[in-house]
């Protein structure tokens, strides 16, 4: 027999459907002690459908640097010098006369707290956002060199570990993938398999590399869905990774059970920042927390974990002890899986 918020959750997902920003959700809620087991979904996704988590991706890596400090491979605390070339890393970060790109480190490329620009979101030296290209349906593909070239030519936003400031750059994200490749010396997707996937018997999680693949769900940006196998097989370690609802949840709880790599590095991990609000960022992993003036009746807890441009959320709220995944599979309103989630919290109250 079904519970009663059953039929209740069953209908947040439902409703999130409008035909208009919306048109597949996948949902799936884990309590700590799996007495409460749920997966919904509606519109064009079902509950075992395969789509792009976009930079939930940014779990995995971190995930994976964390096993890496476990087998004492790396320490965050690392200048990433150590592990790139000077081809790679030389006018990186030259930022009011002085050149800082020997100085990062890990943790600040994890962190956000680098000071490097967004590859990604940012004015290229044409004058467009790549970002802008894609959502506008012009794919292309990219490789690591490209990135580097383009992040070269953006101006760094402040000293790398200056107090208090973040700025969210994929730039970082792909630093760091390069990293493990030359650690492991292996492709990120078989790190992947060797510290995630094969562990977890995760059988529906890769990284999408494949053009013609279309097994993912396409992602939608306002009424139109996207074709964009290019520019999906060149995100890799910044948000390259397709999952599943159960498979990504699989993944969120053995990140923070201690499955994966030593659970006591999880709350070293909360050193947080203000990327853009309501979101904080701490190093390799994000906070979800709005002020109470926004819940003046029914404090809201905070959420942890990560979310991508796609819709795509994994996040678990200690003070309740649930975990949530799933995807809103739209590009163009980032708040709606937040609002998904406080709805979803409201109602398990």
């Amino acid at each position: 027999m079904k519970q009663p918020w059953h039929k209740q959750l069953d209908g947040l997902v439902h409703s999130s459907i409008d035909h208009t920003n919306i048109f597949g959700t996948v949902l799936r809620i884990e309590s700590g002690d799996k007495q409460l087991v749920w997966t919904g979904a509606a519109g064009n996704m079902n509950a075992d459908s395969q789509f792009f988590i976009a930079s939930t991706t940014k779990l995995y890596i971190t995930a994976s640097l964390l096993k890496l400090r476990e087998l004492n491979k790396i320490q965050l605390t690392d200048k990433i010098s150590l592990y790139l070339d000077k081809e790679i890393l030389t006018g990186i970060h030259y930022y009011r006369g002085t050149d800082y790109s020997y100085d990062l480190t890990i943790k600040q490329l994890m962190a956000h707290t680098s000071g490097l620009p967004d590859y990604f979101q940012q004015v290229r030296e044409h004058g467009r956002k790549l970002q802008d290209d894609i959502t506008a349906g012009h794919d292309q593909a990219w490789s690591f060199d490209k990135v580097m070239e383009d992040a070269k030519q953006m101006k760094p936003h402040f000293p790398p570990g200056k107090k208090g400031k973040a700025l969210y750059s994929d730039t970082n994200y792909q630093l760091l993938g390069k990293i493990i490749e030359i650690v492991m010396q292996d492709k990120l997707e078989h790190v992947f398999q060797q510290f995630i996937y094969e562990p977890l018997a995760l059988s529906r999680t890769y990284l999408y590399t494949n053009n013609p693949d279309q097994a993912p769900q396409p992602l939608y940006f306002k009424k139109r869905p996207l074709h964009i196998p290019q520019a999906m097989a060149s995100f890799g370690p910044d948000g390259g990774i397709v999952s599943t609802a159960e498979e990504l949840m699989r993944f969120l709880r053995a990140f923070f059970e201690g499955t994966l790599f030593p659970k006591e590095y999880v709350i070293e991990l909360y050193a947080w920042n203000k990327i853009f609000f309501p979101l904080q960022y701490g190093i390799g992993i994000a906070r979800f927390k709005l002020p109470r003036v926004f819940s003046p009746f029914k404090s809201l807890p905070e959420l942890i974990g990560h979310s991508g441009l796609s819709g795509a959320f994994a996040y678990y709220c200690p003070e309740r002890d649930l975990y949530l995944t799933g995807t809103v599979n739209q590009i163009s309103k980032p708040s709606s899986s937040y609002k998904l989630m406080i709805r979803v919290l409201n109602t398990l109250t």
